[in-house]
């Protein structure tokens, strides 16, 4: 079998969650170009010209573990890949950081992988294997100055990503984390321009990754062609944290 025949998914379905914009709907298109039936789970609304593409569109809030549920059970057919990838931020300073503003992103960042992977990893099991992708960040593993709610759920991640290897490994379902640096999302891209030179400044490779390089990470890790893959930590983030 070739490694294109190996990161194919004919016949599979997949979930997206944050899928509709940015780097999670980079993702969904990869999927769905590698033959997934893709299903995205996101709290903002698709535009009618997204309607009428390959992917199809739940209204979830994956820090509700009643909503997650709800739309995992609506599927046509039973999921057997996973991209958890909704995320929120509430920056600030430690000091300056309010119980809410803590509590939104560890529910949203953090318990809504969980939510998720409780959801999912039974059908995978009956199905006879699984393949799930945590997306977190770089600064999971570095911390950053006014994230401490963010970092601490990126983080978090990880510790969630091997837990599931051990537990899942003997049902052939596999684990995996990507950590992004900043990447040139839409969303990036609105940020001050010095704020991309000091990122890019800090890349290895003198400038930023690409969604579709983190999809093209994505698509592997969830492919056979990463079958013995699990557990691992996978920065995608040209060199900014080494």
């Amino acid at each position: 079998m070739t490694f294109s025949d190996l990161t194919r998914f004919d016949g599979k379905t997949a979930v997206v969650t944050g899928g509709v914009r940015g780097l999670g709907r980079a993702m969904a298109d990869a999927l769905a170009e590698q033959g997934a039936d893709v299903h995205v789970f996101d709290w903002t609304d698709p535009t009618d010209e997204d309607k009428a593409g390959p992917l199809s569109f739940y209204k979830v809030d994956v820090s509700k573990s009643a909503s997650v549920n709800e739309a995992v059970a609506s599927l046509p057919n039973p999921a057997t890949l996973l991209i958890s990838n909704a995320g929120i931020t509430r920056d600030t300073t430690i000091r300056k950081m309010d119980d809410d503003m803590w509590q939104a992103v560890i529910d949203v960042n953090l318990t809504g992988n969980f939510n998720l992977v409780r959801a999912m990893t039974p059908a995978m099991v009956e199905a006879g294997g699984g393949r799930i992708v945590l997306i977190s960040s770089i600064n999971g593993l570095r911390g950053m100055f006014g994230q401490a709610n963010y970092a601490s759920a990126k983080a978090g991640m990880i510790g969630l990503c091997k837990t599931v290897a051990r537990e899942y490994g003997r049902k052939n379902v596999t684990c995996n984390v990507i950590a992004p640096g900043m990447v040139r999302t839409e969303m990036a891209l609105k940020l001050p321009p010095e704020i991309i030179e000091a990122n890019e400044k800090e890349t290895a490779m003198a400038q930023l990754c690409l969604p579709e390089d983190v999809a093209n990470a994505a698509v592997f890790l969830l492919s056979d062609a990463a079958c013995r893959v699990t557990g691992q930590v996978l920065q995608v983030d040209a060199g900014q944290y080494l």
